[in-house]
């Protein structure tokens, strides 16, 4: 087959393709930009906060320095006026890590240059595609001026996405929902490592919200919360506000470079449709997030980590319809229940007169919501981190039952504390020759099938790889219709002794079940890739589908001829 072409090299696009090499998927990436800059220098504030399961991720791709180029917190702080109200300390295995983005970039670029399959086209621009049974052809003007043949597009391009616009797909949402300035010091500040929210600082106006989140090397990232519709802010009023803040915090303004600042908009928006045919969206293309410490950047290699490994399924063996689809289905009910939240929070949070109940450092119950509300916002816990469970995955639903025709739940599901669609819990596991290491580390290269067996831990490997469930269960994963590698564990949060657990590359529970029946498995296995792949030369979309309010397809399926889109764009 043809390779996968990428539009874009920012994070996503080099996160999508670098996935993709990994699992032996040809990939031509297309950047507009003429050349990859190689300063370690900080040359703007764009820095992104990555959750502990997606720097995983990025090491197991290969980027195996991205703790040492970010810096990892140990406790994120909440304070109003002068009273802490809410402190999160981190573990060593839960703590975010805030990272600048050309670092980020760079780390990737480099562990996808190492990757023979990919080739990386820069200063082009894609302008037209074209869509037929088997592929997509590209357009792209400016280095090369020609045409590029793939099986499948990705845009990956941005917030002004090329390859949206050529699709026809709209982008609707709301503008300037939240507004930052934003500055970049080195200075020494109090409690290294830990991030500060700080809410009506003392002897600023009521409603003034600030962060201070740490990078390495002395850095840290300071944003200002600003009046939506405001001007922009003037480099005096900056240093202003910067020294303020730090006398706030330290009592004194003490020595600090000034690196780098912006001033910026926060946008909301969601693109109608995350796939057309052969051609899908991810990162700033499908979806914009800021507000309330919403991180893009981390949604948008959500995005790389799901499509990936179905793209890459593809790929090798054909997809099923339900397959392809299910990445929309995923990823935009999941960003769309992180917006929702987010809009539901605003009013509550942009109100000043909900925190006017803090006297002292004493909270009511409802200062003390607000206070969490923010603090899980930026942390994306509580209400937020709901959108990240795939509720309604079509790859996530019962397996029919054997015999009857009949179709639901299957009687014997067991107990788990994930609930399908939700990303498993990083246990230590055991392989079948004998390696150990940690379920987070084995994701990435097919089905999991995790067999819950205390005691295991205390005996050779080739004690119990002949005892109890093991040799039936062995068979049974051998016998499933794609990759897939069985490993055991001493436990798993809420589940039960011989409990089996059916994990997907991506780390997102299908099933899980007591004891083993082969034939349940298989069939939760075949669920979890869509059913058996179409026949080669189908996009696996419903022809003429439509959200029913976008107009013609753009560069859906089209006949023998292809759908040819083309066109310049703003």
């Amino acid at each position: 087959m043809d390779p996968v072409i990428v539009a874009g090299a920012g994070p996503v696009g080099l996160t999508l393709a670098l996935a993709l090499a990994r699992r032996d998927v040809p990939v031509i990436v297309l950047d507009e930009a003429e050349a990859f800059a190689d300063s370690d220098e900080l040359r703007s504030p764009r820095t992104a906060v990555l959750g502990p399961d997606t720097v995983a991720l990025v090491e197991r791709l290969g980027y195996e320095g991205i703790r040492r180029d970010g810096a990892s917190w140990s406790a994120w702080r909440t304070v109003r006026r002068r009273a802490e109200v809410l402190r999160v300390d981190f573990g060593p295995r839960d703590a975010p890590l805030h990272i600048a983005q050309h670092r980020l970039e760079r780390g990737l670029r480099e562990a996808l240059l190492a990757c023979g399959s990919v080739r990386i086209v820069a200063g082009v621009r894609v302008d037209a595609f074209e869509q037929d049974g088997p592929g997509v052809t590209v357009h792209t003007r400016g280095a090369h001026d020609t045409w590029w043949r793939g099986s499948f597009l990705v845009g990956c391009d941005g917030p002004r996405s090329t390859v949206r616009k050529l699709a026809g797909v709209r982008f609707p949402g709301r503008t300037a929902v939240d507004r930052h300035a934003v500055a970049v010091i080195r200075a020494e500040l109090p409690e290294p490592g830990v991030a500060l929210l700080h809410r009506d600082p003392p002897g600023a106006p009521a409603g003034q919200e600030v962060t201070g989140r740490p990078l390495p090397d002395g850095l840290w990232r300071l944003d200002w919360l600003l009046p939506p519709q405001g001007r922009l802010l003037t480099s005096d009023a900056l240093v202003e506000r910067l020294r303020s803040t730090l006398t706030a915090w330290c009592g004194s303004v003490v020595p600090y470079e000034l690196v780098g600042s912006a001033d910026y908009p926060v946008h909301q928006r969601l693109a109608r449709r995350w796939r057309r045919g052969r051609v899908f969206l991810a990162g700033d293309a499908a979806h914009l997030m800021g507000a309330l410490g919403a991180q893009s950047v981390e949604e948008g290699l959500r995005d790389a980590e799901n499509l990936s490994w179905k793209l890459s399924l593809a790929w090798h063996d054909g997809a099923s319809r339900i397959l392809l689809n299910s990445y929309e289905a995923e990823r935009r009910g999941a960003v769309g229940a992180r917006l929702r939240a987010t809009d539901q929070a605003l009013p509550l949070l942009r109100a000043n007169s909900a925190w006017q109940t803090v006297r002292h450092a004493v909270l009511s119950g409802s200062a003390r919501g607000q206070a969490e509300l923010l603090t899980d916002s930026h942390l994306g816990r509580g209400s937020v981190a709901a959108s990240a469970v795939y509720g309604r995955s079509p790859l996530a639903l019962p397996a029919p039952r054997s015999g009857g025709g009949k179709s639901g739940p299957s009687p014997l599901v067991a107990g788990c504390d994930t609930p399908p669609g939700g990303v498993v819990t990083d246990v230590p596991v055991t392989a079948l020759d004998g390696t150990v290491g940690r379920l987070r580390d084995r994701l990435g290269r097919g089905l999991i099938v995790v067999l819950v067996a205390p005691g295991t831990g205390v005996w050779d490997s080739r004690h119990w790889l002949t005892a109890g469930l093991m040799p039936r269960l062995a068979s049974a994963v051998a016998a499933l219709p794609t990759r897939a590698e069985l490993v055991v564990t001493e436990t798993y949060p809420g589940a039960t002794a011989h409990s089996v657990l059916l994990v997907r590359p991506d780390g997102r529970l299908v099933t899980a079940m007591v004891g083993c029946r082969p034939a349940e498995l298989y069939s939760y296995a075949d669920l979890a890739r869509g059913g058996p792949p179409v026949p080669v030369g189908s996009d696996g979309e419903e022809p003429g589908a439509d959200d029913g309010d976008e107009g013609g397809h753009g560069g859906g399926p089209g006949g023998a001829a292809g759908t040819r889109v083309s066109g310049h764009t703003r």
